[in-house]
């Protein structure tokens, strides 16, 4: 079972990497420094978990995965941006990215800055190639943008700034991550159902589904910075502790928050009832996430 798993994974993936690769494609030497640090950075390691819910839940639902790729590439964007963005001095100042240099150490600053933009607006350029009907299309970049901004990833960010050095309850910390990490995994479950055409109650489970994940992946991401290997994370450990920032397992310590893990898990695969026995490789996915040590 272990072994499909992972050979349907590496299949969404391939399918993802030969688009983002066609997307991707700069049309001008004049402005190749930028064309090159977007391309750096959308290839740098990522687990492409978004795009990979965006044609899984189009399968589950019984959509056509082609209708609902360009949609898939564009919140892969829309994430890589956010990551060149945080990494910037003015907010995170993480110089390493998945073990190597951050965007802006390899290209600068203002190229950074200028690749950061310009995914999110290819993003959008993107997703209007779907050739879902243009009511879909039109719900699925509504949804796109409002995950994607104020409402969603950007708010998630804005809350993340505001509570640096500060005590932050559980349930603000909740908050946070339900919209600076979770927004764009409930955006890329959204939009595969709704390529798919799908019906509300299928809608409404894939949220909870993505919901619960993603606060899984935030809270594995807090444990995995006082447990993992900075080898294999591509980044130093401990620098939460190092920073102040008030994490899972500074609220609740390391063994309620690896509980935590997995009861989110469990409660996501149980949200998936909905699409009968279709979803084993969703519960598959989201168990490998609550395992990963990366």
């Amino acid at each position: 079972m272990a072994a499909d798993f992972n050979q349907f994974l590496e299949k969404d993936i391939e399918i993802i990497e030969n688009a983002l690769d066609k997307y991707l494609q700069c049309l001008s030497t004049d402005y190749k420094i930028v064309c090159d640090a977007m391309s750096y950075s959308v290839k740098n390691g990522g687990k492409r978990l978004r795009p990979v819910l965006v044609l899984e839940f189009c399968k589950v639902c019984g959509g056509d995965i082609s209708k609902a790729l360009p949609f898939a590439c564009a919140i892969e964007m829309i994430h890589t941006y956010s990551l060149i963005h945080d990494d910037l001095p003015c907010m995170d100042d993480d110089d390493m990215r998945r073990g190597r240099p951050s965007c802006h150490i390899a290209f600068g600053e203002e190229y950074a800055l200028l690749a950061g933009d310009a995914l999110l607006t290819k993003a959008f350029e993107i997703a209007t190639t779907s050739t879902a009907s243009p009511d879909v299309t039109l719900r699925a970049i509504r949804e796109l943008a409002q995950k994607s901004g104020v409402g969603g990833m950007i708010g998630g960010q804005v809350m993340d700034l505001l509570n640096e050095g500060k005590n932050t309850s559980l349930e603000t910390l909740k908050e946070i991550h339900l919209l600076k990490t979770g927004a764009l995994i409930e955006c890329a479950a959204t939009i595969g159902c709704i390529v798919a055409n799908a019906d509300e109650e299928k809608v409404q489970a894939a949220k909870t589904y993505a919901q619960s994940i993603g606060l899984a992946f935030q809270v594995m991401d807090d444990i995995l910075d006082v447990t993992g290997d900075c080898e294999l994370l591509g980044k130093p450990v401990g620098s939460d502790k190092n920073n102040e920032k008030s994490t899972y397992v500074s609220i609740l310590g390391l063994e309620v928050s690896t509980e935590m893990v997995e009861k989110l898990t469990d409660f996501a695969k149980e949200s998936l009832d909905v699409f009968e026995n279709e979803a084993e490789f969703l519960k598959q996915l989201a168990d490998s996430l609550k395992s990963r040590e990366k």
